[in-house]
């Protein structure tokens, strides 16, 4: 992009400079992977950024630092330009946070790059398939702007308060533990909150609920690359992260960007959920694929990651979603509740490979 230099640049001009830095040993920008946090121009001829870093060596961020504080000041004629980083954690150490949730053995995030790929539709399927496995299970809906578990539960009357101890009680439904932003608010109500209150009631939902004895809490993150994302990494030690996509280049783009995101703040990748993958005609049999071939597959190889499943479409899925009862609670020999189960006995032996509950089915 060629910037016009005739006025004072404003935030999006200096967004889209940043854009052509490339993060060291990553094949994208720094805006795409999340490195940018915020971009101000606090007075004439000066430019202020923050960067999020989670590693643990500052030799990349700085050589960042060093390429962003050349480029404005050659491209922008700006006299002063501020960096200041904004260090996710002192010591993320090699699984995300260091934090343990009361109760709860192992966290699982269900990410996705953008929006209508199905990432709660898997979700919260696989959360019931866990406890068809006889696993105690808990599912944390973190997506703010738009929480949809309460819907796909069945439980858009339910509300919330919190009790006199501040903590707050997780719903239960299909044998599920669950928490989310909708329990608070009137169905048409929207979120209209900045990033610091999304930290807040994320960091609340996961600290303040009080979710038993579980064996998995699976976390239904907004789709993309945001402070939701970056809090969860923050607060908890997660053991793994599911990246859900469809098989078409533009779902793929995004997904690669999630899943660049959750490295950077070391959470482990279980692997790659390709959803919509085909379409089996109930008159024939016949397979059509309808969003492309291999998609999924062909990311997860390049990325050394393991493809946990390709799920089929089927109109039962979203009628069941929709009618409050998703499909691996209501039709479970259904060949899409088939493979949710199949999908959470995967995601079940890779986290559970150390032992821990290998006394478990």
């Amino acid at each position: 992009m060629m910037l016009n230099l005739k006025r004072r640049p404003d935030t999006k001009d200096v967004i889209s400079l940043l854009r052509r830095i490339r993060y060291p040993g990553y094949d994208a920008d720094i805006v795409s992977l999340g490195v940018v946090e915020e971009v101000s121009l606090p007075e004439p001829n000066s430019v202020a950024i923050s960067l999020r870093h989670g590693g643990t060596s500052d030799e990349r961020i700085n050589r960042v630092v060093d390429e962003i504080k050349t480029l404005c000041a050659k491209t922008l004629k700006v006299s002063k330009v501020e960096v200041a980083i904004h260090r996710l954690e002192p010591e993320l150490g090699e699984r995300t946070g260091q934090v343990a949730l009361e109760g709860v053995r192992h966290v699982i995030a269900v990410a996705s790059g953008k929006g209508g790929v199905g990432k709660s539709t898997v979700a919260a399927n696989l959360a019931v398939a866990l406890r068809r496995l006889n696993y105690e299970v808990g599912l944390l809906d973190a997506d703010i702007y738009g929480p949809s578990v309460p819907m796909m539960f069945g439980l858009t009357q339910a509300r919330l308060k919190a009790g006199q101890d501040s903590r707050l009680r997780a719903v239960e439904q299909h044998g599920v533990s669950l928490m989310s932003i909708g329990f608070f608010l009137t169905e048409r109500a929207p979120v209209i909150w900045r990033g610091p209150l999304v930290m807040s009631a994320v960091r609340q939902f996961l600290k303040d609920t009080i979710w038993g004895e579980k064996d998995f809490l699976i976390v239904d993150l907004p789709p993309g690359t945001g402070d939701a994302q970056l809090t969860l990494a923050q607060q908890v030690c997660l053991d793994g992260a599911i990246v859900v996509t469809t098989p078409q280049d533009v779902a793929l783009l995004d997904a690669r960007r999630a899943l660049r995101m959750l490295k950077q703040v070391h959470c482990p990748i279980l692997g790659v959920v390709e959803n919509m993958s085909y379409f089996v005609c109930p008159e024939c049999g016949a397979v059509d694929e309808l969003f492309g071939h291999g998609g999924g597959e062909r990311m997860a190889q390049s990325e050394n990651l393991k493809l946990l499943a390709r799920l089929p479409i089927y109109s039962e899925i979203r009628e069941t979603g929709d009618q409050g009862t998703p499909i691996a609670a209501l039709l479970p020999d259904h060949p899409a509740a088939q493979a949710f189960l199949q999908l959470a006995r995967d995601v079940a032996q890779q986290v559970l490979e150390v032992g821990e509950l290998s006394n478990k089915p």
